[in-house]
């Protein structure tokens, strides 16, 4: 089996997440390792309001090898990641699901997602979105033209309560399920 990378080596699927500026993003790195025990090769790109510090760059970096992704490259420069075999968005934020519904490609992120979406790559989206921006019409439209083009939603999270309702375990936010977006991906 021949490989993207002209390695010669069997390659192993690329999968791009697209980070978001929310609390919960501080923990990627648990998505990134999740991938890699599946057998992923990862990238990430995040919106330019989540490099402001929501996350860990240096470590994100450490962790796949690549630089993390905000803004476009310029014509001429080597694309840093092979093209993406899935896409996963996780914390996906009001804003960043609003703009990729309406074709708003304003950053590389928001473009990343309106691409992929156009070439059938599939899509995993873990939602997290405060319970009073969810409640407004556009959201819910939004949801509706994004799973009717193909894209895959795990279980809100709002991260006041858990799923069923009870505080994570010690009695703070719950936990955000990382893994849950590789299992959407894994559905037939």
């Amino acid at each position: 089996m021949s490989d993207r990378h002209g390695s010669g080596r069997a390659a192993r699927p690329f999968l791009y997440v697209v980070v978001c500026a929310a609390g919960v993003a501080e923990d990627v790195g648990r998505l990134i390792d999740a991938a890699r025990e599946r057998g992923w090769e990862a990238g990430v790109i995040a919106t330019p309001v989540a490099m402001g510090g929501f996350f860990d760059v240096a470590d994100v970096e450490a962790r796949t090898g690549r630089p993390v992704r905000s803004a476009w490259r310029t014509p001429g420069d080597p694309r840093p990641f092979p093209a993406p075999d899935a896409v996963v968005v996780a914390p996906a934020t009001f804003n960043t699901v609003n703009k990729w519904a309406a074709g708003l490609a304003d950053t590389l992120a928001v473009a990343t997602l309106c691409e992929a979406s156009g070439l059938g790559v599939p899509v995993a989206v873990l939602p997290c979105v405060a319970d009073a921006l969810a409640a407004h019409p556009a959201y819910g439209e939004s949801l509706a033209r994004l799973r009717g083009m193909g894209v895959r939603f795990g279980d809100p999270y709002a991260g006041e309560t858990g799923e069923a309702g009870e505080a994570g375990e010690d009695g703070g936010r719950p936990g955000f399920g990382w893994e849950r977006a590789l299992d959407l991906l894994e559905r037939p």
